[in-house]
Protein backbone atom coordinates (compact mmCIF):
# COMPACT_ATOMS: atom_id res chain seq x y z
CA UNK A 1 0.00 0.00 0.00
CA UNK A 2 2.78 2.63 0.77
CA UNK A 3 6.43 2.46 -1.16
CA UNK A 4 9.05 4.77 -0.24
CA UNK A 5 12.20 4.69 -2.73
CA UNK A 6 14.91 6.63 -1.64
CA UNK A 7 13.14 9.62 0.04
CA UNK A 8 14.62 12.82 0.91
CA UNK A 9 13.93 15.87 3.05
CA UNK A 10 16.43 18.66 3.68
CA UNK A 11 16.54 21.49 5.64
CA UNK A 12 18.86 24.41 6.22
CA UNK A 13 18.45 26.41 9.16
CA UNK A 14 21.41 28.57 10.71
CA UNK A 15 23.53 27.64 7.87
CA UNK A 16 23.45 24.26 8.82
CA UNK A 17 22.05 21.54 6.40
CA UNK A 18 20.10 19.00 7.93
CA UNK A 19 19.35 15.80 6.62
CA UNK A 20 16.11 15.03 8.21
CA UNK A 21 15.37 12.08 5.85
CA UNK A 22 18.43 10.49 4.10
CA UNK A 23 17.46 7.70 1.63
CA UNK A 24 14.82 6.20 3.65
CA UNK A 25 12.99 2.99 1.95
CA UNK A 26 9.99 1.41 3.35
CA UNK A 27 7.19 -0.75 2.49
CA UNK A 28 4.01 -0.85 4.28
CA UNK A 29 0.96 -3.65 3.40
CA UNK A 30 -2.39 -2.72 3.64
CA UNK A 31 -4.08 -3.51 7.28
CA UNK A 32 -0.50 -3.41 8.85
CA UNK A 33 -0.11 -1.51 12.11
CA UNK A 34 3.50 -0.09 12.04
CA UNK A 35 5.32 2.36 14.65
CA UNK A 36 7.93 4.40 13.69
CA UNK A 37 10.47 5.33 17.19
CA UNK A 38 13.75 7.29 17.24
CA UNK A 39 14.67 9.84 19.59
CA UNK A 40 14.17 13.30 19.01
CA UNK A 41 16.08 14.10 15.64
CA UNK A 42 15.65 10.96 14.44
CA UNK A 43 13.57 11.90 11.48
CA UNK A 44 10.40 9.73 12.26
CA UNK A 45 7.74 12.94 12.84
CA UNK A 46 9.40 14.54 9.07
CA UNK A 47 8.78 10.65 7.56
CA UNK A 48 5.16 11.08 8.91
CA UNK A 49 4.96 14.23 7.87
CA UNK A 50 5.78 12.95 4.36
CA UNK A 51 3.23 10.13 4.60
CA UNK A 52 0.67 12.32 5.43
CA UNK A 53 1.32 14.83 2.37
CA UNK A 54 2.23 17.59 4.50
CA UNK A 55 5.64 17.99 3.45
CA UNK A 56 7.23 17.32 -0.02
CA UNK A 57 10.45 15.69 -0.17
CA UNK A 58 13.52 16.70 -1.82
CA UNK A 59 14.58 13.52 -3.83
CA UNK A 60 13.01 9.90 -3.89
CA UNK A 61 9.72 8.70 -4.53
CA UNK A 62 6.46 7.69 -2.74
CA UNK A 63 3.66 6.06 -3.67
CA UNK A 64 0.24 5.08 -1.94
CA UNK A 65 -1.90 3.16 -3.07
CA UNK A 66 -0.47 3.15 -6.16
CA UNK A 67 -0.75 6.65 -6.47
CA UNK A 68 2.41 8.82 -7.15
CA UNK A 69 2.25 11.00 -4.60
CA UNK A 70 5.64 12.78 -4.61
CA UNK A 71 4.85 13.83 -8.05
CA UNK A 72 1.75 15.99 -7.17
CA UNK A 73 1.27 19.58 -6.81
CA UNK A 74 0.05 21.12 -3.52
CA UNK A 75 -3.47 21.20 -4.30
CA UNK A 76 -3.52 17.83 -5.54
CA UNK A 77 -2.10 16.81 -2.51
CA UNK A 78 -4.51 18.75 -0.25
CA UNK A 79 -6.67 16.93 -2.01
CA UNK A 80 -5.60 13.29 -1.68
CA UNK A 81 -4.49 14.16 2.29
CA UNK A 82 -8.17 14.67 2.78
CA UNK A 83 -9.83 12.14 1.06
CA UNK A 84 -7.53 9.53 1.62
CA UNK A 85 -5.59 9.61 5.11
CA UNK A 86 -6.68 10.20 9.06
CA UNK A 87 -4.78 12.12 11.41
CA UNK A 88 -4.59 11.66 15.30
CA UNK A 89 -2.64 14.28 16.96
CA UNK A 90 -0.62 14.20 20.59
CA UNK A 91 -2.73 17.46 21.09
CA UNK A 92 -6.14 16.41 20.14
CA UNK A 93 -6.76 19.66 18.10
CA UNK A 94 -10.51 19.82 18.63
CA UNK A 95 -12.08 23.39 17.90
CA UNK A 96 -13.02 24.10 21.05
CA UNK A 97 -16.31 25.95 20.35
CA UNK A 98 -18.14 23.09 18.61
CA UNK A 99 -19.54 20.57 20.07
CA UNK A 100 -18.29 16.23 20.35
CA UNK A 101 -20.70 16.06 17.28
CA UNK A 102 -20.01 18.84 15.36
CA UNK A 103 -15.78 18.20 16.03
CA UNK A 104 -16.12 14.51 14.02
CA UNK A 105 -18.03 16.15 11.55
CA UNK A 106 -15.45 18.86 10.54
CA UNK A 107 -13.34 16.98 7.87
CA UNK A 108 -16.87 16.89 6.00
CA UNK A 109 -16.80 20.57 4.96
CA UNK A 110 -13.63 19.75 3.20
CA UNK A 111 -14.20 16.78 1.48
CA UNK A 112 -14.67 17.28 -2.45
CA UNK A 113 -18.37 15.36 -1.98
CA UNK A 114 -18.91 18.14 0.93
CA UNK A 115 -21.19 17.37 3.72
CA UNK A 116 -24.06 14.04 2.84
CA UNK A 117 -27.24 13.11 4.55
CA UNK A 118 -25.62 10.18 5.82
CA UNK A 119 -22.71 11.76 7.62
CA UNK A 120 -24.25 12.26 10.83
CA UNK A 121 -25.44 9.06 11.26
CA UNK A 122 -22.01 7.57 10.64
CA UNK A 123 -20.41 10.21 12.78
CA UNK A 124 -23.01 9.04 16.06
CA UNK A 125 -22.22 5.67 15.05
CA UNK A 126 -18.39 6.17 15.71
CA UNK A 127 -18.81 8.17 18.36
CA UNK A 128 -21.01 5.19 20.03
CA UNK A 129 -18.11 2.69 18.69
CA UNK A 130 -15.50 5.43 21.02
CA UNK A 131 -17.99 5.10 24.18
CA UNK A 132 -19.22 8.93 23.95
CA UNK A 133 -22.58 8.52 22.68
CA UNK A 134 -23.59 10.17 25.63
CA UNK A 135 -21.05 13.20 24.75
CA UNK A 136 -22.46 14.42 21.42
CA UNK A 137 -23.12 17.80 22.66
CA UNK A 138 -20.31 18.66 25.38
CA UNK A 139 -17.30 20.89 24.20
CA UNK A 140 -14.06 19.96 24.52
CA UNK A 141 -13.21 21.12 27.77
CA UNK A 142 -16.13 19.33 29.62
CA UNK A 143 -14.05 16.20 28.63
CA UNK A 144 -11.18 14.49 30.14
CA UNK A 145 -7.82 14.06 28.39
CA UNK A 146 -8.85 10.69 26.85
CA UNK A 147 -12.35 11.29 25.69
CA UNK A 148 -11.08 13.89 23.85
CA UNK A 149 -8.64 11.70 21.96
CA UNK A 150 -11.16 9.28 21.12
CA UNK A 151 -13.04 12.25 19.65
CA UNK A 152 -9.83 13.22 17.58
CA UNK A 153 -10.34 9.16 16.46
CA UNK A 154 -13.88 9.37 15.57
CA UNK A 155 -12.84 12.55 13.45
CA UNK A 156 -9.88 10.82 12.00
CA UNK A 157 -11.95 7.96 10.65
CA UNK A 158 -14.59 10.22 9.61
CA UNK A 159 -13.93 10.28 6.03
CA UNK A 160 -13.52 6.19 6.14
CA UNK A 161 -9.30 7.29 4.96
CA UNK A 162 -7.35 4.23 3.51
CA UNK A 163 -4.46 5.25 6.12
CA UNK A 164 -4.29 6.37 9.83
CA UNK A 165 -1.41 8.47 10.19
CA UNK A 166 -1.48 8.60 14.36
CA UNK A 167 1.53 11.02 15.86
CA UNK A 168 2.44 10.38 19.69
CA UNK A 169 -1.21 9.83 19.89
CA UNK A 170 -1.06 9.02 24.24
CA UNK A 171 1.55 11.83 24.98
CA UNK A 172 -0.53 13.83 26.90
CA UNK A 173 -2.56 10.64 28.13
CA UNK A 174 -1.52 8.63 31.85
CA UNK A 175 -1.02 5.18 31.50
CA UNK A 176 -3.92 3.25 32.06
CA UNK A 177 -5.97 5.61 29.57
CA UNK A 178 -3.04 5.24 27.11
CA UNK A 179 -4.13 1.68 26.95
CA UNK A 180 -7.07 2.28 26.61
CA UNK A 181 -6.77 3.99 23.21
CA UNK A 182 -4.20 1.89 21.93
CA UNK A 183 -6.76 -0.62 22.64
CA UNK A 184 -9.12 1.16 20.86
CA UNK A 185 -6.25 1.23 17.60
CA UNK A 186 -5.62 -2.29 18.19
CA UNK A 187 -9.29 -3.02 17.47
CA UNK A 188 -9.57 -0.95 14.23
CA UNK A 189 -6.77 -2.47 12.88
CA UNK A 190 -8.10 -5.44 13.56
CA UNK A 191 -10.98 -4.67 11.42
CA UNK A 192 -8.32 -3.86 9.06
CA UNK A 193 -7.57 -0.19 8.71
CA UNK A 194 -4.47 0.60 8.06
CA UNK A 195 -2.38 2.58 10.66
CA UNK A 196 0.84 3.95 11.25
CA UNK A 197 1.99 5.34 14.50
CA UNK A 198 4.96 7.52 15.57
CA UNK A 199 5.66 7.37 19.49
CA UNK A 200 9.07 6.98 21.44
CA UNK A 201 7.70 4.78 24.23
CA UNK A 202 8.20 1.34 23.66
CA UNK A 203 5.19 -0.04 25.62
CA UNK A 204 3.19 1.73 23.73
CA UNK A 205 4.93 0.42 19.92
CA UNK A 206 4.60 -2.95 21.46
CA UNK A 207 0.88 -2.54 20.55
CA UNK A 208 1.76 -2.42 16.76
CA UNK A 209 2.44 -5.60 14.76
CA UNK A 210 5.60 -4.51 13.42
CA UNK A 211 8.39 -1.30 14.69
CA UNK A 212 10.87 0.38 12.59
CA UNK A 213 13.59 2.53 14.35
CA UNK A 214 15.13 5.60 13.10
CA UNK A 215 18.07 7.35 13.93
CA UNK A 216 19.80 10.35 11.51
CA UNK A 217 17.41 10.39 8.91
CA UNK A 218 17.93 6.47 8.38
CA UNK A 219 15.85 3.04 8.66
CA UNK A 220 18.43 1.50 11.27
CA UNK A 221 16.20 -1.67 12.38
CA UNK A 222 13.03 -3.08 11.59
CA UNK A 223 11.96 -7.01 11.67
CA UNK A 224 11.82 -8.76 8.44
CA UNK A 225 9.40 -8.13 6.12
CA UNK A 226 7.40 -10.37 4.33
Amino acid sequence: MIELRELRRTYHVGGQTINALDGVDLDIDEGEFVSIMGRSGSGKSTLLNMLGCMDRPDGGSYRLDEKAVSDMDDDELSAFRNEYIGFIFQSFHLLPRLTTLENVLLPRRYHHDGARPEDDARARDLLARVDLASRLDHKPNELSGGQRQRVAIARALINQPRLLLADEPTGNLDSRTSDAIMDLLQELNRDGQTIVMVTHEQDIADFSQRQVMMMDGNIIREPAHA
